[in-house]
C-alpha cells in the first residue's frame, strides 16, 4: 500500500477578490471547509493545508481537525512558493503527493481516487476532464525534487509540459472543476453548492 499525502493549497491573498476566498460561504460552511471536507473523505494517510494570506481568519474559522496545517509567508509570489514550504512537512514515508487547490469545491474524493487508482506508477499524473487537464494532480516521491524548484503560479503546469512523457492523463467524468479568481467565479460554484442545512 502506497503512504499518500495530501496537499491543500489554501494561502492566496485573495486580491481580485479583496476578501479572503477561503472564508467565503458554501453550503453550510466556508469554500475551505467543503474543500478539507472533500479531502479527508480520501483517507489520505498525511493531510498538509497551506495557509498564508488569511491565516488568522482560517485559524478562527475553519474546522482544521486531522489537518497539519503549514504557514507560507511567501505567498505572495505563487503556488509554487507553497509548494515548496510544504515539501518540508511531508511524511518521510510519502510515496505519492496528491495537490488539490483550496477554491476549487468541485473536486470530489471520487476523483482523487481514480486518479490514486489509474496512474500506475507514473511520476506525474492529471485528472483528463471532457475539457481539458485539471486538478487534483498526483506527484511521485522521485519528483519532490522538481517541485521544490519551482517558481511562480503555473510552475506546477510549466512543470508537466516539460516532463510530457512523464505524465499519466486519468479520465475523469466531467468539466474541469471551477476555481474562485473572481466574484463571477464564486457566484458560478455557490450556485453549485450543496444545500445548508
Amino acid at each position: 500500500m502506497e503512504f499518500v499525502t495530501g496537499l491543500v493549497l489554501a494561502a492566496g491573498g485573495s486580491e481580485r477578490l479583496g476578501r479572503p476566498k477561503q472564508l467565503l460561504p458554501y453550503g453550510d460552511s466556508t469554500l475551505l471547509d467543503h474543500v478539507l471536507d472533500t479531502a479527508r473523505a480520501c483517507s489520505f494517510d498525511q493531510l498538509l493545508c497551506v495557509l498564508g494570506g488569511a491565516a488568522e481568519g482560517v485559524h478562527a474559522t475553519v474546522d482544521l481537525d486531522g489537518v497539519e496545517v503549514v504557514v507560507n509567508r511567501e505567498f505572495g509570489t505563487g503556488c509554487s512558493s507553497s509548494i515548496a514550504a510544504a515539501l518540508g512537512s511531508v511524511d518521510a514515508r510519502a510515496d505519492v503527493l496528491v495537490l488539490l487547490l483550496g477554491d476549487q469545491p468541485g473536486v470530489t474524493a471520487a476523483a482523487v481516487a481514480t486518479l490514486l487508482a489509474t496512474r500506475g506508477d507514473a511520476p506525474f499524473a492529471a485528472c483528463a476532464y471532457e475539457d481539458g487537464r485539471g486538478h487534483p494532480l498526483a506527484f511521485a516521491c522521485p519528483t519532490f525534487a522538481d517541485l521544490a524548484a519551482l517558481h511562480g503560479d503555473k510552475g506546477v503546469w510549466k512543470l508537466l509540459d516539460r516532463r510530457a512523457g512523464d505524465v499519466v492523463d486519468v479520465p475523469v467524468g466531467g468539466r474541469i472543476p471551477l476555481d474562485v479568481d473572481t466574484w463571477d467565479d464564486y457566484r458560478a460554484v455557490a450556485g453549485l453548492a450543496p444545500p445548508s442545512g
